[in-house]
């Protein structure tokens, strides 16, 4: 199984889904995606977690981010499974494709396989993953779950502003951060090219090392 993971290019593959064949790359287009894996359809955890995607779409699309969801069985079942999805959160509409993949090939490409969990057959079956997928088609940060344990939606929206944000300044984003909270600058900035960058100034924290590396800033 390819080990696909932070930096490296997301497969081009063709993929059927329940909004008809396309290539994951078209797919992406200029913007980014959000690309999810889930054990199986019909299952509890599952349906609450792509409710839950719905529930949000409105926080996705302000970030230009678009959904692409996953589970191993077909799109007839993926169709019959949406009609739940909608039923748990009434009002929230399940508008994003939905892979189909029984044969189980997409999710080892995409380094998706759950190596614990099995279907009746035997076959594995994916994990509880999330890629997120930047404009550049390169994953820029990979979440992976346990079947037993669901994504919480906040933390994924945390991430995008992260790193969207990172992406037009040279700054990280600390422990805990919110959006409108203070940003720590990049080691790589020298403190002349700080103040030229960041004119309005930026706070360096004191610390017993005696070195200027901890500086916040807001942007």
């Amino acid at each position: 199984m390819p080990g696909l993971t932070i930096g490296d290019t997301c497969p081009n593959l063709d993929v059927e889904t329940t909004q008809g064949k396309m290539k994951i790359h078209d797919y992406v287009g200029n913007g980014w995606v959000l690309l999810f894996s889930h054990p199986g359809d019909f299952t509890p955890v599952c349906t609450t977690e792509l409710s839950k995607m719905a529930q949000y779409i409105p926080e996705f699309e302000k970030r230009g981010v678009k959904l692409l969801g996953l589970s191993c069985d077909d799109v007839q079942s993926h169709n019959d499974w949406t009609k739940d999805i909608e039923a748990y959160a009434p009002g929230c509409m399940v508008t994003y494709p939905i892979i189909a993949d029984p044969n189980r090939e997409v999710i080892k490409q995409l380094n998706m396989v759950d190596p614990d969990e099995k279907d009746s057959k035997g076959q594995h079956m994916p994990s509880r993953a999330l890629h997120i997928v930047g404009p550049d088609k390169m994953i820029k940060l990979s979440f992976l779950y346990p079947a037993t344990t669901g994504r919480n939606m906040d933390e994924v929206v945390r991430a995008i502003d992260s790193l969207q944000l990172a992406t037009k300044h040279k700054i990280a984003t600390p422990a805990n951060w919110k959006p409108g909270e203070p940003v720590v600058i990049s080691p790589s900035v020298t403190n002349e090219q700080a103040k030229v960058m960041f004119p309005n100034g930026y706070k360096t924290v004191e610390l017993p090392s005696k070195k200027d590396y901890l500086r916040f800033v807001n942007v």
